[in-house]
């Protein structure tokens, strides 16, 4: 196995989790490829979620994961195959979303497929990502007195 590929994928991953929690659109942007798919189960919106295209992911991220929604993607135990310059990788993921002006906490985790591919700079893109849950909740923050939010990067001074 090319380890270095190896690395590789895990650092585009890890890239596309950071990017996306701190809202950092045109990196988060550069860790998929133009014809990139996403496929993400929502419960608790209902309908499954899917997108064509990295506009179209990018798009629906910065609409949805504003400012006023703070997130935190956890991802570990990948198993990734290689096969030239196109790859699979399952990851693990723990996530939770705050939204503190619905006072709402979700909380959930999955897995997710990934496909990869190695692009003409020689750099590894997600050329296909999604996951199932395993699990999902929901918390009403009202249902938690003490809670108080002593930090958030996006919160108005």
């Amino acid at each position: 196995m090319n380890l270095i590929a190896l690395e590789e994928i895990g650092q585009t991953k890890y890239r596309y989790l950071r990017c996306l929690d701190l809202k950092r659109w045109d990196d988060f942007a550069d860790t998929l490829t133009g014809d990139a798919v996403a496929a993400y189960d929502n419960p608790v919106a209902g309908d499954p979620l899917r997108f064509d295209g990295r506009e179209a992911i990018v798009g629906y991220m910065r609409a949805s994961l504003g400012p006023e929604v703070i997130t935190t993607h956890l991802a570990g135990h990948p198993e990734i195959e290689i096969d030239g310059d196109d790859a699979r990788g399952t990851w693990c993921l723990d996530d939770t979303v705050l939204i503190p002006r619905h006072r709402l906490m979700i909380r959930g985790s999955a897995y997710y497929e990934d496909t990869y591919r190695r692009c003409s700079d020689g750099r590894w893109r997600i050329s296909g990502t999604g996951y199932r849950r395993t699990y999902e909740y929901t918390l009403s923050l009202d249902e938690l007195p003490s809670l108080r939010f002593t930090a958030n990067l996006w919160a108005a001074s």
